[in-house]
């Protein structure tokens, strides 16, 4: 009886000493996948970093020589004059030079706050396809002169929606002009706004241009991201448009999805819920953050 005892006190010591081994060795694999999962993740936000101070230093100093190399050239026009036209041409430049560079400072300020959580809207019952035939003309320029082919469709049966206005003309704008600057000569992009089944709108974006990855399209949505390092006329930008759509969209109570195919183009759906939906899920946040 008692060499049983002590077999059976010998078995759970060998048990534990086992088990020990065994638990450390999880431990130990545990760690090392979550230390190779972070290297990867520094190693991607090192390489996000210095792409976008990269083509951060190629959008900024653009428009800047251009602000000013002509406000030079306007400023000794008393020491050589000059004619009218070439007067007005480069106040048209600086112009269009200065309301680029303002345009990436909103794009950072609105990330920034975005982020920081003190981003807010002006919501109100609105109608989408009203926001989307608003913005149209001002794509039209863009895609001239890329020769992109553009197009829209308004679905007749769509009903308003709840939210702001400006920043869902904004969410439309970065995508549409995502969609020009990837989509190469010849191409097609065709905004779509439409009822959902289900209740709401989905406003979709295709193009058939440069397409993406799986792991392009999680760069793409990562701010300051950008598909390709490499600056060409249609693909310079800040890589926060895409970002900031997102954001602003999942703000709204909505999703934003993006299918593409290599070579062969994206597609780009945002889902808005209908005004019933974002009541109620405004209430249920008031009722949470009250702790009741």
């Amino acid at each position: 009886m008692l060499n049983g005892a002590l077999e059976a006190s010998k078995s759970n010591s060998l048990m534990s000493q086992y088990s020990a081994v065994l638990g450390n060795a999880i431990l130990r694999h545990r760690a090392r996948i979550a230390e190779r999962a972070a290297s990867v993740e520094a190693e991607l936000a090192g390489r996000i970093k210095s792409e976008f101070i990269t083509n951060m230093s190629h959008e900024l100093r653009t428009p800047l020589n251009t602000v000013i190399g002509f406000s030079k050239l306007i400023s000794e026009h008393q020491d050589r004059r000059l004619p009218d036209k070439d007067i007005v041409e480069f106040a048209n430049l600086i112009h269009g030079a200065a309301g680029h560079l303002l345009s990436i400072i909103n794009d950072i300020l609105d990330i920034s706050k975005i982020q920081s959580g003190k981003y807010t809207l002006d919501s109100s019952d609105l109608s989408l396809g009203e926001v989307v035939e608003a913005a149209m003309p001002g794509f039209r320029l863009a895609a001239e002169e890329t020769g992109v082919r553009l197009g829209h469709r308004i679905d007749p049966a769509l009903q308003p929606v709840r939210g702001d206005a400006v920043k869902i003309r904004q969410i439309v704008t970065n995508l549409v002009n995502n969609a020009i600057k990837f989509t190469q000569e010849g191409g097609l992009v065709m905004v779509e706004a439409a009822r959902r089944p289900a209740g709401g709108a989905v406003l979709v974006v295709r193009d058939t241009g440069v397409g993406m990855s799986d792991e392009e399209i999680r760069v793409a949505l990562t701010p300051f991201g950008q598909v390709d390092g490499a600056r060409s006329r249609w693909r310079e930008g800040t890589g926060l448009g895409l970002p900031i759509a997102k954001a602003l969209v999942e703000l709204h109570g909505g999703r934003l999805q993006i299918r593409s195919v290599k070579s062969r183009g994206t597609e780009v759906a945002v889902m808005l819920p209908a005004r019933h939906q974002v009541s109620i899920a405004q209430a249920r946040d008031a009722v949470l953050g009250a702790g009741l």
